[in-house]
């Protein structure tokens, strides 16, 4: 039996409108609009101090909006509805907060109880098969390592069968292997059908795991799948490599069909952006043998989510 069966409800996960929040003549963030479908994994990036963690805080009822409206797992953010939403929600925050003198089982039992989980024997169970935990089952906390630390904090998360799960970097601090245990373990709860909410640092974390991201920088930024967000703030370019520089990259490349501008790229390269890259590249080709070049590679560039990203806060310092 799968361990997540979200309601079937009518509308997206999370809405959120025009959502600010002031502590005196600070803004941790403003004026913030977004959606969330049902059963998608949205990245939230910035740079530290954007408003990240706050605008969680603030959807997970912690915290009492400024201004603006929201809707959580079907239900108006408003201060009657706060229990009803964090029955529907979980979070893990950056630190998983347990309790390091008891065991896994112990753990979770408590956090069980504290949940009022109807049946727990069966919905504890559930977690452990689910974050492959079954076998450490009766390890006591404090001697496991921060990996296995957040696969426990992740099976406390699920115990109440959330249709909305934040996650606070939660692979903030572990080394490489254990990262990847904790994002496939975010992917798996995706194809079960979990609403995933992921802040991260991580930009390859996210371009992997997410349908979706949105840059904040005290407001959003863009918004968009990773691969949408690429074509819409870079023009579409060409990489060529020649065994030795040219003499007159102006002339050779001057005039070619779908080629716009070019720019040296180390000693015996040239960026090329282009209009259409499959209608450039046999031009260039041809341009460049005529020429008498040794063509190495003729490739699209490609940009990554970290490029887009550090397009939109590049300046940024820190806070």
């Amino acid at each position: 039996m799968a361990l997540i069966k979200p309601e079937s409800t009518v509308g997206p996960a999370l809405s959120v409108r025009h959502l600010s929040k002031r502590f005196g003549d600070r803004v941790a963030f403003d004026d913030v609009c977004f959606e969330v479908e049902r059963g998608e994994v949205f990245g939230f990036l910035g740079p530290n101090g954007a408003g990240k963690t706050t605008t969680v805080r603030t959807l997970g009822t912690l915290l009492a909006p400024t201004s603006g409206e929201a809707t959580v797992a079907g239900l108006p953010l408003t201060p009657a509805n706060a229990a009803r939403i964090r029955r529907r929600i979980a979070i893990m925050p950056e630190s998983p907060g347990l309790y390091l003198r008891l065991s896994v089982l112990e753990n979770l039992r408590c956090f069980a109880d504290l949940y009022e989980i109807p049946d727990p024997a069966a919905r504890i169970g559930d977690a452990l098969r689910a974050m492959n935990l079954t076998g450490r089952a009766s390890d006591v906390c404090g001697t496991l390592s921060k990996g296995l630390r957040q696969r426990v904090a992740l099976a406390r998360a699920l115990l109440a069968d959330p249709q909305v799960l934040f996650l606070d970097e939660p692979t903030s601090g572990l080394d490489p292997v254990a990262a990847r245990e904790v994002q496939e373990l975010i992917d798996g709860l995706s194809r079960r059908g979990v609403t995933v909410f992921l802040t991260t640092h991580r930009l390859a974390e996210a371009e992997r795991l997410c349908d979706r991201v949105a840059i904040l920088n005290t407001t959003v930024r863009v918004i968009g799948r990773p691969g949408e967000l690429r074509e819409r703030l870079f023009t579409p370019a060409l990489t060529v490599r020649v065994a030795a520089p040219l003499a007159d990259p102006g002339q050779v490349f001057a005039g070619l069909p779908a080629v716009e501008g070019w720019r040296p790229d180390g000693a015996a390269g040239y960026v090329l952006e282009v209009s259409a890259p499959d209608a450039a590249a046999p031009a260039v080709t041809r341009a460049l043998v005529a020429a008498g070049a040794d063509v190495l590679s003729i490739s699209r560039t490609r940009h990554s989510l970290e490029d887009v990203y550090l397009e939109l806060v590049e300046g940024v310092g820190a806070g």
